[in-house]
């Protein structure tokens, strides 16, 4: 059975920073793109950070630049998302995604929630003024 488990979430004031965690288990992913997304009461699920199979490749959405890195550690087949500088704006349950299929390559990190086929239960991520 494929799980993704993440971790590190919690209630942190404005402008502090927090990582976190995502471990897969029951296959191996180093050959797949990974992502971060979100998801804020009321509002729809957003994405946030992708990388490509190695993490050569990054993507992020406008709003988490300069501010979030995420990475990976395929012999943890792991993903990370380093979260500096949170914003109020930036509270939501964080969701690691996985993908299963190999789209356009070597810099494949797509944006789109259909690209991924597994996911994790979330983590609450709260940030206070």
């Amino acid at each position: 059975q494929v799980q993704l488990a993440e971790s590190g979430g919690g209630l942190v004031q404005a402008g502090d920073s927090l990582r976190l965690s995502c471990a897969a288990s029951g296959r191996t992913f180093n050959s797949n793109a990974m992502a971060w997304f979100r998801q804020a009461p009321g509002k729809e699920r957003e994405f946030v950070a992708a990388a490509n199979w190695n993490g050569g490749n990054t993507v992020y959405v406008d709003s988490v630049k300069e501010r979030f890195t995420i990475s990976r550690d395929n012999a943890k087949n792991s993903v990370y998302l380093q979260m500096n500088s949170l914003k109020p704006e930036d509270t939501a349950v964080y969701y690691c995604a996985a993908a299963v299929s190999f789209g356009d390559g070597y810099h494949y990190a797509p944006k789109l929630p259909s690209a991924y086929h597994y996911w994790g239960q979330g983590t609450q991520v709260t940030v206070s003024l």
